[in-house]
This record gives structure tokens, C-alpha cells and sequence, in this order.
């Protein structure tokens, strides 16, 4: 029951805080969607510099941007300590931008691609179901995506997000089936809910109810790195 709620708590405002604070979301019958920022902003990025090793690309919204925390408490950042503690030279890109869709991750995702791309993480969806976007709009960004990414032999990671059952079941069936579907038809390992285990929990969530703790962060790392670890390899 507790998740449950977390999960609609989430789906309803998770990632759609922009950068610049709380903003105006507008309503979900209108079907519209964030302006796409022209780049990744700089604080967004894990610590890592570049060039130190083959890239792991992490494209997501404020979820994977670290929103109220320190950059070096963002999920991305600490995936970059368990690769390193591991003696896997990769380089973590963190390419969150709050307040992101699907669509505004398929526009910037050839940017993030630039470069020793070995593997890309999508964690987007959140906002879409904010605004209760049309499931075959998301469906078809995450196919685009990862499509790119293929083409570039990107190894991938989908992690899935919740829809608010303020939509109907029917609506949100569709939602966590979409990442599903995505998944098997791309070849991308799937992370059925990325904040499994911390949605709904009051001591993984900052004071928005919405955003993990830095507690929260390690255990959303800890359900990421469950599945990135089989596809890092010392050889890159």
C-alpha cells in the first residue's frame, strides 16, 4: 500500500521540477511537452573528467540530474565509485535534465552519444506520465533512442518508470508495459521500476516527497548497478 502510493506521489510530480526550481506543469489533457534544453548543463555531469575511459552515458530527468543534492550524491556519481572501487576505468556521463520527457531525451540523445559511448542507461518517462502522454508517444522515443544508440553498438539499460492510476488502469498497464515492450524488442536489459524500494519511503525522499535522499540515491545506484555490472568489463 505504502509503495503504491509512493508510486503515485512520484508519477505525479517525480522529474518535473525543472532546474530553475518549481515551474508551472501544464495540465496533462493538453498533451504538451518542455522546451528540450540546447545542452546538458555543466553541474548536471558527474565529477569524473573526460577522457579518463570508454563512457557510460546515463540519460534521464531530475531523477539522474540529482535534484537537491550534491552532485556527488546523484546516482550517476555513485555508480562512478562502484566502477572505481572495481578497477573498471568507464567514465559516468550524467545527462539528467529536470523536467525532461522521453522527447526532450530523443533530442539531445545524439549529443550524449558523442564520443567512446560503451553503454547507455535511459531512466525517462516520469514526466510523460505527469501529462498523461499518449503511451505509444513514449513507446516510439524509447524505440528512437535506443534505435541510436544500436546503431552505434551501445549496450543499454531501460529503466522503467510508474504511471498515476489517476488515469485509469488501463492507461497505466499500458505505461509499465511500454518499457517492457521496449526492452525485449531493443535488446535492452530492463530495470522494471528505477525507484523501487525507495517510492513512498520517508527516510529515501528529501522533504518534497517526490526526490531521494542521498540514502535514497544509494539504494536507486544499488538497484542500477544490479544490472550494469554484467555489461562492464575490464577489456574496454
Amino acid at each position: 500500500m505504502i509503495r503504491s502510493l509512493g508510486i503515485c506521489v512520484l508519477a505525479v510530480v517525480a522529474a518535473s521540477c525543472s532546474s530553475e526550481g518549481s515551474r508551472a506543469v501544464p495540465p496533462p489533457a493538453s498533451h504538451s511537452e518542455p522546451a528540450a534544453p540546447a545542452a546538458v548543463p555543466a553541474d548536471s555531469r558527474a565529477s569524473t573528467p573526460f577522457g579518463r575511459g570508454p563512457r557510460i552515458v546515463v540519460l534521464g530527468d531530475s531523477l539522474t540530474a540529482g535534484l537537491g543534492l550534491a552532485p556527488e550524491q546523484a546516482y550517476p556519481a555513485l555508480l562512478q565509485k562502484r566502477l572505481d572501487a572495481a578497477g573498471l576505468k568507464y567514465e559516468v556521463v550524467n545527462a539528467g535534465v529536470s523536467g525532461d520527457t522521453s522527447a526532450g531525451g530523443l533530442r539531445r540523445v545524439d549529443w550524449v552519444l558523442e564520443g567512446d559511448v560503451k553503454i547507455l542507461i535511459v531512466a525517462l518517462g516520469g514526466n510523460d506520465a505527469l501529462r498523461g502522454l499518449p503511451v505509444e508517444q513514449l513507446r516510439d522515443n524509447l524505440i528512437t533512442i535506443t534505435d541510436r544508440a544500436k546503431a552505434r553498438g551501445i549496450k543499454m539499460i531501460l529503466a522503467g518508470m510508474e504511471a498515476p492510476p489517476n488515469f485509469g488502469p488501463a492507461y497505466t498497464a499500458a505505461f509499465r508495459q511500454a518499457y517492457r515492450d521496449v526492452a525485449r524488442q531493443q535488446g535492452a536489459i530492463l530495470i522494471p521500476f528505477l525507484l523501487d524500494g525507495v517510492a513512498g519511503l520517508p527516510d529515501m525522499n528529501q522533504g518534497d516527497g517526490i526526490h531521494p535522499t542521498a540514502a535514497g540515491a544509494e539504494k536507486v545506484a544499488d538497484t542500477v548497478w544490479s544490472a550494469l555490472r554484467p555489461l562492464v568489463s575490464p577489456n574496454d
